[in-house]
């Protein structure tokens, strides 16, 4: 649900790691750098041309066949940073206990710890399963209704009770959940203190960077899961917690050729985790990102170009593993058209309409788009129906506070 929080949380975890490398960079100095690099987000409007469906068929060796397929549980894979996302109304007096301004977004401290048990005793507490790749594989269920399961996620929580009710909040949504649950650290969190119109974000990313390979990707039980996905989505967020199970999986889907889709997520992602994003990068088959995490990968690569279109045929070009799929480069810019590989050419998606007022809250629209594009392309369709899709469920989201939605879509 809150997306930015998430996005500092896993943010931090990064610091940690390349700090070793740049003592020139301070904790406060860095913490200030990754909140500048928070990614543009998706504000749809509506605009498509069906005819693109045919021309995408006719163009290059695409996943994208325009057929739709039945669907069954377990076709949809995610790995990820999930956390518990807690919603509650507080007062003047509480925000000043915990130190925290009105309209906020900081990383959990000592003096916080205290925080995530208080709120839980105020009136109206709401909790949502969260996280990136999490919440993506949550709208594509939704976006999909039945059967049920369709998506599985995996991720790290904690035995506590906040990871009891993560438990209980992915089964609401009806995503086949199965968490490595360890005692070392508590489930990953993300507190909003609402006062008004005002939200104050405090995130913990704790047990979510706890993943182990070894213990639970590679179990028989858990990989059987695995081979039964035939689209695998992961955000790039988790290269910063086991890029190891990123390529095992990555290399399950090129060798069986299934569809391996991957996301930037953010720019420090490019920036400080290069190494392992290009480990991975010749088994995706899609990759998602926005504008501006697009430009930092451009630069990170030397790509010598701010043009998001050259951009995108240039990444599309990178070294692949599995030839019989060539890659898709998917790009969204905010309210500006949604650019993407479309065989060998590069192709503008407008996106949908919205009154400026209807805007809620945008931090969860490329969760959101994310999903929607999932939901169509774990049913086979073209790539200007995923994009469409995309569009759909980022618009419905960005009306609403979070990354929340309504019981079912109407969506045609």
């Amino acid at each position: 649900m809150f997306i930015f929080a998430t996005f500092l949380s896993r943010s931090l975890h990064a610091v940690d790691q390349f700090l070793h490398h740049h003592h020139h960079l301070k904790g406060q100095e860095a913490e200030s750098r990754l909140q500048q690099l928070a990614a543009a987000s998706l504000a749809p409007r509506r605009r498509h041309n069906r005819q693109q469906i045919k021309k995408m068929s006719e163009e290059g060796p695409n996943m994208l066949t325009g057929r739709k397929t039945a669907l069954s549980e377990n076709m949809l894979f995610g790995m990820g940073n999930p956390l518990l996302d807690i919603s509650a109304v507080v007062d003047k007096d509480f925000l000043d206990k915990f130190g925290l301004k009105p309209n906020d977004q900081i990383l959990a401290e000592d003096r916080h710890k205290a925080l995530f048990e208080e709120i839980v005793k105020r009136n109206k507490v709401e909790y949502h399963a969260g996280g990136s790749t999490q919440n993506s594989v949550k709208i594509a269920q939704w976006m999909l209704q039945k059967p049920h399961k369709v998506a599985t996620f995996f991720g790290c929580i904690g035995k506590d009770r906040f990871g009891e009710i993560l438990k209980k909040k992915a089964e609401e949504a009806h995503v086949d959940a199965h968490y490595y649950e360890q005692n070392e650290e508590p489930t990953g969190t993300c507190a909003a203190c609402i006062t008004g119109d005002n939200r104050s974000l405090v995130a913990n990313l704790a047990a979510a960077n706890c993943y182990k390979k070894e213990k639970h990707l590679d179990l028989d039980s858990n990989w059987e899961l695995v081979k039964k996905a035939k689209v695998y989505y992961i955000a790039g967020f988790f290269l910063t917690v086991s890029p190891e199970s990123i390529v095992k999986v990555a290399r399950h889907a090129s060798d069986k050729n299934k569809i391996f889709c991957m996301n930037l997520s953010a720019p420090f992602i490019s920036q400080f985790f290069k190494e392992p994003l290009m480990k991975v990068m010749p088994y995706v088959d899609i990759l998602f990102g926005n504008e501006t995490e697009a430009a930092t990968f451009a630069k990170e690569l030397g790509f010598e170009t701010d043009d998001i279109a050259e951009i995108a045929k240039k990444t599309q070009n990178l070294p692949k593993e599995n030839t019989k799929r060539q890659r898709v480069v998917v790009f969204t810019q905010g309210k500006d058209d949604t650019v993407a590989t479309v065989g060998d050419r590069v192709t503008m998606f407008p996106v949908l309409d919205i009154d400026q007022n209807d805007i809620v809250d945008t931090n969860g629209a490329g969760d959101a788009f994310v999903g929607g594009f999932l939901s169509a392309l774990v049913q086979e369709h073209a790539l200007e129906e995923c994009i469409r899709a995309g569009h759909y469920a980022a618009n419905v989201i960005i009306r609403r506070v979070g990354c929340t939605f309504p019981e079912k879509p109407d969506y045609h």
